[in-house]
């Protein structure tokens, strides 16, 4: 499971327990400038096929976790099942997406999302 949290200029996106082993990370900070979107997918996790993984763990229905390339792809995970899962596009990163597992996928999706409108009026502002 994931947490995120918000700061001045950035999310991080706290990996927990033992996920931490699993993933092959701890955390990921992404400034704000590079999410471009999220959305609650329990859908997520379901298949077997994540990309290949670059380092990760998965075990088919039980976990996928860590760095995985697929189609030009980079993509971070840490998903139990996927039944709480959002998908977090990014951006100018060098991860093209997160699929994550967090406790209340719809409350984090509202708040990147309200990331995503700032970050567009701010980007919106500068061009007038």
């Amino acid at each position: 499971m994931v947490q995120v949290i918000l700061k001045t200029d950035r999310v991080v996106f706290e990996v927990l327990g033992a996920d931490k082993i699993w993933a092959f990370k701890s955390r990921l900070e992404i400034p704000f400038s590079c999410i471009r979107g999220a959305n609650a997918d329990p859908d997520a996790g379901r298949g077997w096929w994540k990309g290949w993984r670059l380092p990760g763990t998965q075990l088919p229905g039980v976990i996928t976790a860590g760095t995985y390339y697929k189609k030009g792809k980079r993509t971070f995970w840490d998903v139990h099942g996927g039944a709480r899962a959002i998908v977090v596009d990014l951006v100018n990163h060098k991860y093209d997406q997160l699929v994550i597992e967090v406790e209340d996928p719809i409350g984090e999706v509202r708040k990147l999302e309200k990331i995503v409108a700032l970050e567009n009026e701010l980007v919106t502002a500068k061009g007038r």
